[in-house]
């Protein structure tokens, strides 16, 4: 069993950089569905998952069962960086409600983002959601 393991799209990519004790299984700019087709067969048995997916998708009727696909394969604690709350609302939403609904951790993004709002900084950003997710 792994002690951690990180899942999802860019954000996930760059929380694995700053957590190299950490498995990831992420790709950057993917969808959730495109995530599930190509990278869920990877997933393993772990202490801690850490999931970031929902930022990239735009078909809300897909993205609640994508998400629950997700989370169904996975034991654990786990933890959903949430979408930003400005620039992807509605994704955001979703995410929310499917860890509620599994009693899961959420992260917000932290106050050190990128420009473009969406990601956070390598300069302090990965590193506070690195430091929560313990």
């Amino acid at each position: 069993m792994l002690d951690c393991l990180v899942l999802g799209d860019s954000i996930a990519f760059g929380f694995g950089q700053v957590r190299p004790d950490c498995t990831s299984i992420s790709v950057p700019k993917i969808t959730t569905n495109n995530w599930l087709l190509t990278k869920s067969s990877l997933i393993q048995p772990a202490k801690t998952t850490i999931i970031s997916l929902g930022t990239n998708d735009w078909n809300f009727e897909t993205l609640e069962p994508d998400l629950e696909r997700v989370r169904s394969k996975l034991n654990g604690r786990i933890f959903w960086i949430l979408p930003s709350a400005t620039l992807r609302p509605q994704q955001r939403a979703i995410v929310e409600k499917i860890a509620q609904s599994h009693g899961d951790l959420v992260l917000n993004p932290p106050k050190s983002m990128e420009a473009d709002g969406i990601h956070p900084t390598y300069t302090g950003g990965y590193q506070e959601l690195g430091t929560l997710a313990r």
